[in-house]
């Protein structure tokens, strides 16, 4: 049952809403001048949630190694205009990535937060845009400095609809 979207929300994020097909682009090794890109499928379902402050994404992620299971929670902070975006992946249940924080300029949303990679510390950086009604564009990257320099290491291709 979907519960009442408050007419206050904010509608940054309403074009991820629904059901999604995926195509996904990640470099092998991050961090480590790779250049061999693994490309495989997925899928992803997305609802509102707390009176549309927030949303959860549903992902299938179809590895070449195997299918898991991963989660993005989504909220947004009223009194700071931003969104925090979490992630859960399914292998590591008691773990959640530390969020990036963004928001949204000219339809495009820029999320950053501070983390640690192997030991590393990066700045993570994702990307979201919308490129036409039934196509959305989501990438990552990080910087080893301070954001001078970024090594974009995913990017999904979402189209609408759930079958293949």
């Amino acid at each position: 049952m979907a519960l009442e979207t408050l007419p206050s929300a904010p509608t940054d994020f309403d074009f991820v809403i629904g059901d999604w097909r995926v195509k996904h682009r990640r470099l092998k090794e991050r961090l480590a001048n790779c250049n061999e890109w693994i490309e495989f499928d997925g899928k992803m379902s997305t609802r509102k949630i707390l009176g549309g402050y927030g949303n959860v994404e549903d992902n299938v992620l179809y590895f070449p190694e195997g299918e898991f299971r991963a989660v993005a929670l989504r909220s947004y902070d009223i009194t700071k205009g931003t969104w925090s975006i979490w992630w859960l992946d399914g292998r590591f249940p008691d773990r959640i990535d530390v969020p990036v924080v963004g928001s949204f300029k000219d339809r495009v949303g820029v999320f950053l937060a501070r983390d640690l990679v192997a030991g590393v510390p990066v700045t993570v950086r994702f990307i979201w845009s919308q490129v036409s009604a039934d196509e959305l564009r989501w990438e990552q990257a990080f910087s080893t400095d301070e954001g001078s320099t970024w090594e974009t290491n995913w990017t999904m291709a979402f189209y609408r609809g759930s079958e293949s």
